[in-house]
């Protein structure tokens, strides 16, 4: 199949659509930009927050591939460098930080790359709230206009590093707070609606009930609203005091509680309506209705997989097509975030999966003090083994002693089935070490060992299966009255 239709034809068929204005309108008199959402919601900026700290202490590294089983990490290429310190002013850390705040509030991103005089390249935020896309085309944009109080400047699509979010009718992305404009609007209004109430509502709220037998002028009407406007409601001097009534007044609390105008879970729905926006896992934020230890654990998983992993691929794809073409020598290279440091488990677990993995140390004396900020010692960069790990032998220094078998393991399924012979192999290969001259005297139980290999068992039942293992190995060069024999010995045993 060919390519017959150019981009320019392509082009000509619409034009681009202008991306709306940074602002929600929130009540009647009160519009807010998508800045003063994120300042003046607790909730939006809660979640926002979250993302770009977690998000920002994932260390960004430079690769370059050997070969497809090898890489070696790049720190002296002005790429890395760069990446490492993007401007004089700005680490790493507040980078990240900040492209993550303005595409968690605008779903746009923009930074101006500027050379120095000495060749050292840069990396500047444009604000997204003063850009706007330049060009006609509907199908990319040709670059961007920065527009400030003093003036304006145009940026070609190469000069900027851009990120942008999906834009279902254009090409510059979808602020999530469009998406969550009817809850941040009933979140405002129910604020609002709460502020009045402590601001114009008496301490004791309710109605005041007069009989109508009693004479009440207009003027003496007007002077008692006053009087008890001015005492009892807001912040008057009498707010939360005891009023006396006259006249054969009665009054009818009718107070609003704070479950009956369902405050608290109204916040609680706001919260839950920004994360699951923003798809943070809700333990994460703060939610923990239903949160255990072993689900907030999954959770913390999950975190890292299917929350950050989808902004640590967008970012690290962007800056690999907008970055690496800049530099000269970048063939083979490629930007990683360092997530696999976030997905270790604790350095106990390191440390017992290592062991198992290489059957022996993994660290040497000096390293293991440099973990813990100490000098490094003379003859402290050989590994040393203890005696009892040797090839062959104990799988590490902390196998020293023969594992029960749990419930439900191999043995009790290949025995359900009467396979006693795949029994014995699944209990060897728990623990094939002959413990017996290290068990005490009281311990020494020669039921439970095997009279061929003298491996100890926890019960006499797996030692038999032990012996009919060995059995099963010799019974084709035996003939037919040993084998009887044999295990005639085992069952009476």
């Amino acid at each position: 199949m060919s390519y017959v239709i150019s981009a320019g034809e392509l082009a000509g068929i619409d034009r681009r659509e202008i991306p709306r204005g940074g602002s929600l309108q929130l009540g009647s008199t009160y519009t807010a930009t998508y800045a003063e959402i994120w300042r003046t919601q607790p909730q939006v900026r809660t979640v926002v927050d979250f993302l770009a700290r977690n998000l920002a202490q994932i260390g960004l590294q430079l690769f370059e591939r050997v070969s497809d089983t090898d890489r070696r990490r790049v720190t002296d290429h002005p790429l890395a460098k760069m990446l490492d310190r993007p401007n004089p002013k700005m680490t790493q850390y507040r980078f990240v930080d900040t492209l993550v705040h303005d595409i968690g509030i605008y779903d746009v991103a923009c930074f101006a790359k500027l050379k120095a005089a000495d060749g050292s390249r840069s990396l500047f935020r444009l604000p997204p709230a003063k850009l706007t896309p330049i060009g006609d085309s509907w199908l990319d944009l040709d670059g961007v206009k920065l527009k400030g109080s003093k003036g304006s400047r145009e940026f070609d699509l190469a000069d900027v590093l851009l990120f942008r979010g999906y834009s279902p009718t254009g090409v510059w992305g979808t602020p999530p707070m469009e998406t969550l404009r009817q809850i941040l609007l009933e979140s405002w209004n129910a604020g609002i609606y709460r502020s009045q109430m402590w601001s114009n509502g008496a301490r004791f709220s309710g109605v005041i009930e007069r009989p109508q037998a009693a004479k009440w002028s207009p003027r003496a009407r007007e002077d008692f609203r006053n009087d008890w406007s001015g005492l009892y409601t807001g912040d008057g001097p009498g707010a939360g005091g005891t009023p006396i009534l006259e006249d054969g007044m009665k009054f009818v609390a009718s107070q609003i509680t704070p479950q009956q105008a369902e405050y608290t879970q109204a916040r609680k729905l706001t919260r839950e309506e920004v994360a699951s926006a923003y798809h943070v896992p809700l333990p994460m934020v703060g939610i923990l209705e239903h949160a255990t230890f072993s689900n907030i654990k999954e959770q913390h998983q999950q975190l890292y997989q299917d929350t950050l992993g989808p902004w640590l691929v967008m970012m690290q794809q962007e800056f690999a097509l907008q970055l690496l073409n800049d530099f000269p020598g970048t063939a083979g290279m490629y930007p990683e975030f360092n997530l696999e440091a976030k997905m270790r488990g604790s350095f106990e677990e390191q440390a017992a999966v290592m062991q198992t993995m290489v059957g022996g140390p993994v660290m040497t004396r000096n390293e293991g003090r440099g973990r813990l900020n100490l000098p490094r010692m003379d003859g402290g960069d050989e590994l040393i083994v203890p005696l009892n790990v040797l090839t062959g032998g104990q799988a590490s220094p902390t196998d020293s002693a023969p594992k029960a078998v749990a419930s439900g393991s191999a043995h009790d399924a290949s025995r359900a089935a009467g396979d006693v012979f795949a029994t014995a192999r699944a209990l060897r290969a728990v623990d094939p070490v002959d413990p017996w001259a290290q068990l005490p005297a009281g311990h020494r139980d020669r039921e439970k060992q095997c009279r061929v290999c003298g491996t100890i068992w926890i019960s006499k039942s797996y030692a038999q299966h032990c012996e009919l293992e060995h059995l099963s190995r010799e019974n084709d060069e035996a003939d037919a009255e040993t084998v009887a024999a044999i295990t005639e010995s085992i069952e009476g045993r």
